[in-house]
């Protein structure tokens, strides 16, 4: 299993367990935001604290749970980000498209 999922306070935290977001776990991730959207869930936060690898496909199942959440009138964040997947971030110039938050402490505070 790559993922860890669990519910707080009406936000879905997804803590993924796996140290690549690739296109082995990324087609997992996308499920679950479309799942979990479709039960009515729109603030969701996605941990990235274990994930050192990211490539286009991890981005792209990144940007589904973006786009489901906006589509709701919800928020998506990503906490946690290791250097690489910030690097890849930035590369494909999504730092002003995701919200982005250093702590799940912090995070949770801007779903409120």
């Amino acid at each position: 299993m790559n993922f860890k999922i669990e519910v707080q306070n009406n936000v879905l935290l997804v803590h993924v367990l796996a140290e690549r977001l690739d296109t082995h776990s990324a087609p997992e991730l996308k499920g679950i935001f479309t799942f979990e959207q479709k039960k009515g869930l729109n603030k969701m936060l996605l941990n990235l604290e274990k994930t050192k690898f990211c490539d286009s496909s991890g981005l792209s199942a990144i940007l589904v749970g973006n786009r489901l959440c906006k589509d709701t009138n919800g928020i998506f964040g990503i906490t946690n980000i290791q250097p690489m997947v910030q690097k890849m971030i930035e590369i494909a110039q999504l730092s002003s498209v995701l919200n982005i938050y250093s702590t799940m402490d912090d995070a949770l505070k801007g779903f409120e």
